[in-house]
């Protein structure tokens, strides 16, 4: 069985209300709930006068106006995003054109997912930062730090963002309270989010704070390790299904996904291509083709 993560749910807020939720962090929650969005998008506000943005969330109609309303009297200095979907990246320009605010966000054109299921909220072909970031760069503001801290594996351009004064980390997508995230080839990359994973982990942030749900500030350490347990558990799966004899992962679904509703399968499946990607990639499964997921695994 993969790893339980502890996942924490539980989180009091209304819908397009600024909510002070530390000393420099306001969250106004978009009104966008939905299966790969949980509650909403939750946009963060950094600071008090000269602010930053993070995650501006949807183009939806009204919630401009509800960002606007969030920070009269204030002037947005910067915009920071996470990485290009539909629930995250979209009001960055109507935000920055009504305010004069610098997007920031990771150099690089977004790669469309190629899934036959809806695999997230949906990619933002269109986005483009203004000023392209560096992992490691730092940015100051009036009375704020924030430092780029790059995270690819849910995307390939996918980037965190740490407040300095209060050692915390927006994680956008890359890890979440509420669920596990989304590796979806061929954007995503399972190689690079264990990576990246390992990476947050040992930084040891006192806080996450994920686009999506409540934030994580509790054994944030332990949390982070749970999400590297449950993936390395599946991983185990595969291959232990893989001694049984070869295999493709359209067979494998069934077997190792059995608790969960079949309509979730063809998800399940993809999911697990990015893991025999990445385990393929390694030398521990092969198959005489391309790697799909209705090619045939053996163990190496």
């Amino acid at each position: 069985m993969a790893s339980k993560i502890p996942f924490v749910r539980d989180m009091t807020f209304e819908y397009g209300v600024p909510q002070q939720v530390s000393p420099l962090i306001r969250r106004v929650v978009a009104h966008n709930p939905g299966p790969f969005t949980f509650l909403g998008t939750g946009v963060y506000i950094i600071g008090h006068g000269n602010v930053a943005v993070i995650d501006p969330g949807p183009d939806q109609p009204g919630h401009l106006d509800v960002l606007l309303k969030a920070v009269e009297g204030e002037r947005v200095t910067h915009i920071f995003v996470t990485h290009g979907h539909m629930d995250h990246s979209p009001a960055a320009r109507p935000l920055a054109e009504a305010t004069g605010a610098v997007i920031y966000g990771a150099e690089g054109e977004p790669i469309p997912t190629e899934s036959e299921v809806r695999m997230e909220a949906g990619d933002d072909l269109a986005f483009r930062p203004d000023r392209p970031i560096a992992d490691g760069e730092v940015v100051a503001g009036a009375g704020w730090t924030i430092q780029a801290v790059f995270t690819p594996g849910h995307t390939s351009h996918h980037v965190a963002y740490a407040l300095k004064e209060e050692n915390a980390l927006f994680s956008g997508d890359h890890i979440m309270g509420w669920s596990t995230t989304v590796i979806s080839p061929p954007d995503g990359d399972m190689a690079a989010y264990f990576a990246s994973l390992e990476k947050v982990r040992d930084a040891d942030y006192a806080t996450l704070w994920p686009t999506h749900g409540p934030p994580i500030d509790t054994n944030v350490r332990g949390f982070i390790q749970a999400y590297i347990d449950h993936r390395r558990g599946r991983e185990a799966q595969i291959l232990a299904a893989l001694r049984e004899g070869p295999a493709s992962i359209r067979a494998l679904v069934p077997k190792l996904y059995a608790d969960v509703d079949p309509r979730l399968h063809p998800a399940a499946c993809h999911s697990m291509l990015a893991h025999v990607i990445q385990l393929t990639q390694e030398g521990r499964l092969r198959t005489p083709g391309p790697v799909t997921i209705d090619a045939v695994y053996t163990l190496s």
